[in-house]
């Protein structure tokens, strides 16, 4: 079994210990994570067992023939060959065994006639069976196939094949780093941030290669569901130690929750002796009777051990400016269509968007997810059709491309300053530290900030302002978890309306509450869209049995009389006597009733939904309060009033059952509601 093993690792940068006593092992069919607070080493270790960066001390020990592959966080850039050649080269390592394989081969021809070498002979038989497998193994002699596989995979067109790779931005240059890594097959593969640059597409399909994967790997990702699939081993890099844990990422938070509520207990106990103990120095320093005394006091401070919490334990809370009031109706979308050239992305969409609602885009890498939010956002007027703000609505957008906007000589710090109202000036500090400006490097220039900060610092400038629409295009990229969590509770708390893109699949179901899938046009139908009434693991649920039903629906764009565009219905067996889907013999004044009669139901399902998810959200709040109640110790340890709390409890849950209940009833008839 090929491996890699180190044993008691140290590393320091000046006077600061990066990795202590770190011992760690990696074979194949290792799953593993590294976690840890951002800049506590993750990478730095990574680099260390990919054989980039030496130690100051420890062993590595790496069995014979073992390869090791990595793939660093960014950097890499490549040029001056096609796609196609430049992702060939991972399977350049594959000559040199071929090379074995001839000369083993000429031995062989060599001595096989031999009898006082019939040793030799078994002996170079064995070699070279063992060099076919290892090439075989490799895919060498279907690279072909396995190249467009992989470049497909991760997101690259058919088309793309021949392009320079020098056309190709940077995101697309990691991916085509990740390509070749890949293809390479080694017994152990390092990952820094693989999904950085993939849309959910490509996340689900490496998410399939690394579970068909026969060798080992150690890899640092902020997507909390890509590791929960991933990994059934975490390990944490923590003051520079290094500690293992089995399971999912999900379950180290949760045994990890416990460990650390114990560091905070003695930290607190800790803070609490060192203001008391520089208490007694401040009074006793100066009294000549009490200064050896004080003195003592001094070095038993310098000698104490202090104790370091991560930063997801040092509870930052930010908050943005309240939206400001608007009507009950924020956005209003009448038949937006888009094309590029030949290409449809966008096709005759209606869509109204309620004050409120968290609506997340969805759908195929070029669906045209982010076209519709430039679209909503202003940032792209080429297009059919209106788009129409409600009431006192005031938007603000965060594009992937904001960072390109950020160019000023002041620091972070001052920048902010310069932006923010004056009621958020004290909040900064905090607010910076959510969005990893932590430290000395709020003083940093905003100018010689990397793109990924650029981008960090425009997404905490848009919301300094007063907004009551966010239309959001990846705001979690460049975010590590704990700032992650901390960006989902402030939009959890935000009460304007949020329309957003994302390829973080926990951010999304834990955000949303539609979801708008989109599908791109083809050379026989126009592109369509499809709302389903619940948050995005919702839709994929839908999707899911959909697609496990043998008679499922299949989507077919029908001309309506009158029109020169499509509209999308769905022909499924349930649906075939609503009145509007009969629409191949449909006339101008039928068209109009259906669509009259479509719209009246429409709006009075979601208003019985909106009343049952209101009775069901205070339902829930009293169910929390009881439970708050019943776990008081003069309730729990009084039996006549816990019985009391206990029977209300139950009666709450029973009614929760019973709202439930009646939402499923009319989220079934919504979910034939169709754009």
């Amino acid at each position: 079994m090929s491996f890699v093993q180190f044993s008691r690792v140290n590393l320091s940068f000046g006077h600061r210990d990066i990795l202590k006593d770190v011992s760690l092992r990696l074979a194949s069919g290792s799953r593993c994570c590294l976690t840890g607070a951002n800049g506590s080493g993750k990478s730095t270790l990574l680099k260390i067992i990919a054989g980039k960066l030496n130690s100051d001390s420890g062993e590595r020990a790496v069995q014979k023939n073992t390869r090791i592959s990595y793939l660093p966080q960014s950097g890499i850039v490549h040029h001056g060959m096609s796609l196609r050649d430049e992702v060939e080269s991972a399977f350049s390592f594959v000559h040199s065994l071929i090379e074995k394989l001839e000369k083993t081969g000429e031995l062989l021809a060599q001595v096989k006639n031999d009898e006082s070498q019939s040793g030799n002979v078994k002996v170079l038989i064995d070699e070279h069976h063992i060099l076919q497998e290892q090439i075989e193994q490799t895919g060498f002699y279907r690279r072909e196939g396995l190249v467009s596989s992989v470049l497909c995979g991760l997101g690259f067109s058919l088309n793309d094949i021949n392009r320079d790779t020098g056309e190709f931005s940077g995101g697309w240059q990691m991916r085509i780093a990740l390509a070749k890594v890949l293809l390479e097959k080694p017994d152990i593969l390092l990952l820094d941030e693989p999904t950085n640059y993939l849309d959910i597409e490509a996340r689900t399909w490496l998410l399939q290669w690394l579970k068909d994967f026969t060798g080992g790997y150690l890899l640092v990702s902020h997507d909390r569901y890509f590791l929960d699939v991933s990994v059934n081993e975490v390990y944490e890099l923590y003051n520079g130690n290094l500690k293992r844990y089995t399971g999912n990422y999900t379950s180290f938070e949760k045994i990890r929750q416990i460990e650390l509520e114990s560091i905070v207990k003695r930290y607190n106990e800790q803070q609490e002796e060192i203001i008391k103990t520089e208490a007694l120095i401040k009074r006793f320093r100066y009294k000549a009777s009490k200064a050896a005394f004080a003195q003592d006091l001094v070095k038993r401070l310098e000698k104490m051990e202090i104790i370091e919490i991560p930063e997801s334990l040092k509870k930052i809370n930010i908050s943005f400016p309240p939206a400001p009031h608007c009507g009950n109706v924020a956005l209003t979308l009448e038949s937006i269509g888009k094309s590029y050239g030949q290409r449809n992305v966008l096709s005759s969409l209606d869509l109204n968007i309620d004050a409120g609602e968290r609506l997340v885009v969805a759908g195929p890498n070029g669906a045209g997810k982010t076209t519709l939010l430039r679209i909503i956002a202003g940032a792209d007027n080429q297009f059919e059709g209106n788009v129409k703000y409600g009431s006192g609505v005031c938007a603000g957008y965060f594009s992937q491309d904001a960072a390109e906007a950020l160019d000023s000589s002041q620091n972070i710090l001052e920048f902010m300053e310069e932006e923010a109202p004056t009621a958020l000036i004290p909040k900064l500090r905090d607010m910076l530290g959510a969005f990893l400006f932590r430290g000395d490097d709020v003083y940093k220039n905003v100018n010689v900030l990397s793109g990924g900060e650029k981008s960090r610092l425009a997404l905490l400038k848009m919301f300094l302002k007063p907004m009551n629409l966010l239309v959001l295009d990846e705001p979690t990229n460049h975010l590590d978890l704990y700032s992650k969590d901390i960006l989902l509770e402030a939009l959890k708390k935000y009460t304007g309306t949020i329309i957003f893109v994302s390829h973080d699949r926990s951010f999304m179901e834990d955000l949303s509450t539609k979801t708008l899938e989109l599908m791109p046009g083809t050379d026989t139908a126009p592109a369509a869209a499809k709302l389903f009434y619940g948050n995005y693991a919702y839709y994929l649920d839908r999707i899911n049995r959909e697609n496990e039903e043998d008679n499922k629906p299949q989507r077919t764009a029908t001309k309506v009389a009158g029109r020169n565009t499509e509209v999308l219905i769905e022909s499924d067996s349930s649906l075939r006597d609503t009145p509007w889907l009969n629409s191949n013999e449909l006339n101008n004044e039928q068209r109009r009733a259906s669509e009259k009669q479509k719209q009246a139901l429409k709006r009075r399902l979601e208003r019985q939904e909106t009343q049952i998810l209101g009775e069901l959200e205070d339902l829930e709040k009293e169910k929390a309060a009881l439970e708050i109640e019943l776990s008081l110790p003069d309730v729990y340890s009084n039996a006549e009033k816990a019985k009391k709390v206990k029977q209300k409890l139950d009666d709450y849950i029973k009614k929760i059952d019973e709202k439930s209940a009646e939402w499923s009833i009319i989220d079934e008839q919504k979910n034939k509601s169709y754009i």
